[in-house]
């Protein structure tokens, strides 16, 4: 099962809901103030509750509304970096311990929505990356029991300006509506072993990075670990668990993204993001 967030324009309103071929069935409509988004739902229900509502019809076609990020606002949104090994090696990364820094919810923005690219940089660096939604909570968790607190995964572009990032990540992802997150959430029983997914990133159409999260350093289960070791998590918070290799800052000459650009990331079992630079 694909769930979604989005805006409905004619309505002026948000909501979630279940993705189908055609389009979307509205599950907020039907559950109302008690569970406006996917945030609140996971907090306060189980995917079990969602079982009513997969046999309906689309309520939206998808030309109807528009995609927020599939956690809108979550509550920490933790990234790791340099967790892929062709990426260690283009940067020389040696540490051994997980690189986390942090997005905050104003950086983030939907599916076909565009990526606003800071105009003082010239340096704007794609990487495509796996997202992973916190399903219940998670505090000093083990790595064997750890994706039993993973409601479900989505596709990420961590989008970089790199020449402000400096030693500290966190000053090159946080300018706003930077990070790509959708289209829209794969349950975690649909993807079984996360780490046995191809992952692309196209700019212009061009391949730009090509790998499987097989290759990750830090493995999703010991990143859940490793980070509820000190931060306890809760649902609808959310990790982004690094990019591979072949980023454009690395590249010769290097390859970075202007207004009119798309670039896309395609996960396999969960499906195509797609952004446009502004």
């Amino acid at each position: 099962m694909q769930l979604c967030s989005f805006y409905l324009p004619d309505q002026a309103r948000k909501s979630f809901g279940i993705v189908l071929e055609d389009g979307v069935t509205d599950v907020g409509l039907r559950l109302g103030a008690e569970c406006p988004d996917l945030k609140t739902f996971l907090q306060r229900s189980s995917m079990a509750d969602l079982a009513a509502f997969r046999t309906l019809p689309a309520d939206f076609a998808f030309s109807a509304l528009q995609f927020l990020p599939v956690i809108e606002n979550p509550g920490k949104v933790f990234c790791v970096g340099m967790n892929y090994a062709d990426k260690r090696k283009e940067f020389s990364e040696t540490l051994d311990a997980p690189t986390l820094f942090i997005r905050f919810a104003d950086s983030l923005t939907g599916h076909d929505r565009p990526l606003l690219k800071p105009e003082s940089t010239s340096e704007f660096d794609y990487e495509g990356e796996l997202a992973v939604i916190i399903g219940k909570p998670a505090h000093q968790v083990k790595a064997e029991q750890a994706l039993e607190y993973v409601a479900g995964y989505s596709c990420f572009m961590d989008a970089t300006v790199r020449d402000m990032q400096f030693t500290w990540f966190t000053a090159g992802k946080n300018w706003p509506q930077t990070g790509g997150f959708g289209p829209w959430m794969t349950t975690a029983e649909e993807i079984g072993d996360p780490q046995a997914l191809a992952i692309k990133t196209f700019l212009n159409g061009r391949e730009v990075q090509n790998d499987t999260t097989g290759s990750m350093v830090h493995k999703v289960a010991n990143i859940i670990e490793y980070i509820s070791a000190f931060s306890p998590l809760s649902p609808g918070d959310v990790i982004f668990t690094g990019s591979p290799g072949g980023v454009g800052k690395k590249r010769t000459p290097p390859l970075f993204m202007f207004s009119g650009d798309v670039v896309e990331v395609e996960i396999e079992k969960i499906g195509r993001l797609r952004n446009t630079i502004a």
